[in-house]
């Protein structure tokens, strides 16, 4: 029988994976397994840059945590699995979707992207989305685009008085 010290320490386990899920707008879980010290570290350190953590913890904890949030990762947790919590929505993801495209031995295997359970189609779709600077660039192209228009309007109008 498990000493009450032993289940204090596990519920409390349990009630820090679902406040940072809760605190998360993306959370994704991950197999590392045959990924290097290095390789991990390199992936702890990019995440960081984002606002984003990578925590191991026991299947059967998260699998509780998820419990008491009416979410269900059925079939994913086996195994060796690592979870991002990342405080942005589209920055943690993009950076798991680039480095797993580099290391082949990490697997994407689902997520909760905004609260709820996302498959890795999801994921992707979500990758493939342009950073904030990228989208603000092509905005500003396509506006750009609409004023030089409107100025070879003016101009060819006024060619068109002056004649």
């Amino acid at each position: 029988m498990a000493s009450t010290k032993i289940l204090d320490a596990k519920k409390g386990i349990v009630s820090e994976i679902v406040d940072s899920i809760k605190g998360s707008e993306s959370v994704i879980l991950f197999q590392y397994q045959g990924l290097t010290v290095a390789e991990l570290s390199e992936l702890r350190n990019k995440l960081r840059e984002t606002d984003a953590t990578v925590k191991v913890y026991k299947n059967t904890l998260l699998k509780r945590a998820l419990d008491e949030l009416n979410l269900s990762f059925e079939g994913f947790l086996e195994g060796p699995n690592a979870i991002c919590f990342g405080k942005n929505l589209l920055e943690p993801i993009k950076v798991l979707s680039e480095f797993a495209k580099d290391h082949e031995k990490m697997e994407i295997r689902v997520g909760i992207i905004s609260g709820s359970v996302a498959d890795i189609a999801t994921i992707k779709e979500y990758a493939s989305i342009p950073s904030k600077e990228g989208l603000l660039t092509m905005f500003a192209g396509g506006l750009i685009e609409h004023i030089r228009n409107f100025s070879i309007a003016v101009n060819l109008l006024a060619e068109q008085k002056e004649n």
